[in-house]
């Protein structure tokens, strides 16, 4: 329970996703003292959407038994290109119809305090950055696979966004010419290769074609049900085809990180998102050896790999930090 004070001492952050909205109240020394969880429903339409995240804001404030007049500002990491100036959400491809949305506008229309909107990804980093490695390393790359893949860059200490807001788009990276089809329209994308929803198609895909697994036992012929943990307990049960996806998968993540070691040469990559965090003791030291192999001699030198321990909880942190630093 949060100390009561009338002081606009707490800051919100807000970690919005395709299937739910996470929000978490963070104090003075940016520990989480409320949270709360929604589902999304975008199929209901753009305004509420908003209304759920100034639900979800909201009950996460009530939760830490705080009032409106003790935040100071809300951050939110939004699933897709973000203009951070004006708080628009400019395309999230996996939110129906958002499309130059004035998220920023809108919030602080219902919540009546100041509202900042960032990338996901970004925030994800930012908050791994601050929480986890304790703003120590001057660069940071972040790579985060969940159902689809992103990424966030800390250069010199700073969140790097790019001339256009759009860097750190690093699922977008061609890895196989002739790869699989991305949503975003081209061929071989990193994110068409590793993610949730690019493993779990390839599993489909096998079953289809009559390969023996034992999550068909455990879910049923049509996977309808599947989740990155059913992976994790077929792989420990001995299943050796969900194993070789996996490792295929982490091939692809290795590799990836060995390009981006190559271009910036950071002091640490953190791997995160929902399939890092069902599967890190499966992938890892793939992802690691990958690295190792398809590095310019040297560039590895001194370089930490690792997995987040943040979780979930990166996208909310980073989020709060993010609201924290606009506001002081």
């Amino acid at each position: 329970m949060a100390e009561a004070s009338t002081k606009a001492e707490y800051v919100v952050g807000v970690d919005l996703g395709g299937t739910k909205i996470l929000a978490g109240v963070f104090d003075h020394s940016m520990e989480c003292v409320g949270t709360a969880k929604l589902s999304t429903k975008s199929q209901r339409g753009v305004d509420r959407v908003v209304e759920r995240i100034a639900r979800s804001a909201q009950d996460a404030i009530d939760e830490a038994d705080l009032t409106l007049k003790q935040i100071a500002g809300v951050g939110i990491g939004a699933p897709g290109a973000v203009d951070f100036e004006s708080g628009t959400v400019i395309f999230a491809p996996n939110l129906e119809g958002w499309k130059d949305i004035p998220l920023k506008k809108g919030l602080e229309k219902i919540l009546g305090v100041p509202v900042f909107v960032e990338n996901d990804c970004n925030i994800s980093a930012l908050g791994v950055y601050v929480a986890e490695l304790k703003s120590k390393p001057r660069t940071m790359v972040g790579i985060f696979v969940g159902t689809g893949i992103g990424g966030g860059l800390i250069l010199d200490g700073e969140l790097y966004s790019g001339f256009g807001h759009t860097a750190g788009e690093i699922g977008h990276m061609v890895l196989e010419i002739s790869g699989p089809k991305c949503g975003c329209g081209n061929k071989g994308c990193f994110e068409a290769l590793a993610s949730r929803t690019a493993i779990f198609q390839q599993i489909k895909a096998g079953v289809k074609d009559g390969q023996k697994t034992l999550l068909t036992e455990m879910l049923g012929t049509d996977l309808a049900d599947l989740r990155s943990g059913d992976l994790r307990k077929a792989i420990r049960r001995g299943d050796k085809f969900v194993d070789r996806i996996i490792e295929g998968a982490a091939e692809y993540i290795g590799i990836a990180t060995a390009n981006l070691v190559n271009i910036l040469n950071p002091e640490v990559v953190v791997l995160g998102g929902g399939v890092i965090e069902a599967l890190a003791d499966e992938m890892m030291s793939v992802i690691v050896e990958t690295a190792k192999d398809y590095a310019m001699p040297g560039a590895l030198k001194g370089v930490e790999i690792i997995a987040s321990k943040l979780g979930d909880n990166a996208g909310i942190t980073g989020a709060a930090v993010l609201a924290r630093r606009e506001t002081k």
